[in-house]
């Protein structure tokens, strides 16, 4: 079964209680765990996972992974690769459902979390299996240490479950490169162009985004793209993956046939999480050549999609310039 909880899928740590001595966030890195023997920082020696600091008094630390596809779970791996004298000696396992994209307060205080795995011992330096027997969806897991140390990396295998709303309201990607889509401006790209929104594929690190620079002002930025051709958006997808300081407080995604020139609204403005990839279904009739993403006030986004369908008369014009050999 494929790891669901995978950097590369879009997969989150969302949450930690605690990583003085190494990130959360490597429990989910694709590549093994590695190890550079005397390689020390300042907190001491580096892992290529999550370590917590030692425990002077009851208690457990936990870290919360939002999958990158939700889903049934299958199996999971605690891999305590490297750690040998600072292991956990026991784990759990647990999981949710939670609809949207809530925040940690609400994953914290609102959800209500199933058992997956009970606490169970587990080895150092070691890839520790369980087998899971729930056979809801699921869209967040946490993962519990007893009472505190080291994970390399945690996987979460399993059947990826789409909501049905997702497969009945997505075309072709309207402002993909490879579609025809192009950026006809922006107000800023100080850090980096924002021809990386319409780029194939997930972004990969913060640098193959977009992102501007901090307004100072009372203003916002935003982006206009050119669609592939005439057509109706049914699913916007905002994706804010690597951004976790520095994303949009929330966005808006407005559009226009260039024909009249008039805006109209298509995703109201709508709080986004960081590190998130946002799917909103539309309801909009009105076609559009034009698009507009607004942020609020600044940051970075990693890719924004506009998945729709062509009018008959943007394909019969597509097809013409085909057969005609026109650019």
């Amino acid at each position: 079964m494929p790891d669901l909880a995978l950097r590369d899928l879009g997969a989150a740590v969302v949450w930690s209680n605690d990583d003085l001595f190494a990130e959360a966030q490597n429990l989910i890195k694709t590549r093994p765990a590695e190890f550079q023997p005397a390689t020390f920082g300042h907190k001491g020696q580096v892992y290529d996972g999550w370590e917590t600091r030692r425990r002077r008094q009851d208690g457990i630390d936990q870290a919360i992974v939002r999958l990158g596809v939700p889903g049934v779970i299958y199996g999971v791996v605690v891999d305590t690769a490297w750690f040998v004298g600072n292991y956990p000696p026991a784990i759990s396992v647990e999981a949710t459902a939670v609809s949207g994209y809530p925040s940690v307060e609400q994953l914290l205080d609102a959800a209500e979390w199933t058992t997956i795995v009970e606490r169970s011992e587990v080895n150092g330096d070691t890839q520790n299996p369980f087998r899971v027997d729930a056979k809801e969806r699921f869209t967040h897991v946490r993962l519990s240490i007893h009472p505190d140390g080291g994970v390399a990396r945690f996987r979460v295998h399993g059947r990826g479950v789409p909501d049905p709303a997702f497969l009945t309201h997505s075309g072709i990607d309207l402002a993909a490169l490879e579609n025809g889509g192009l950026i006809t401006a922006c107000s800023n790209m100080f850090y980096s162009s924002p021809n990386n929104l319409l780029m194939p594929g997930r972004a990969r690190n913060m640098g193959e985004g977009w992102e501007t620079s901090r307004r100072r002002d009372r203003g916002n930025d935003w982006v206009q793209v050119r669609t592939a051709g005439e057509g109706r958006v049914r699913l916007v997808e905002l994706d804010t993956s690597w951004f976790l300081g520095n994303a949009p407080g929330a966005a808006s995604i407005r559009g226009r046939d260039t024909a009249d020139g008039e805006w109209f609204e298509i995703l109201p403005g709508t709080s986004l999480q960081p590190d998130t990839r946002h799917r909103f279904v539309v309801e909009c009739e009105r076609p559009i050549t034009e698009a507009r993403m607004d942020v609020f006030p600044d940051g970075g986004m990693a890719r924004l999609r506009l998945y729709g369908d062509l009018t008959e008369a943007a394909v019969a014009e597509i097809e013409q310039r085909w057969e005609s050999g026109e650019a």
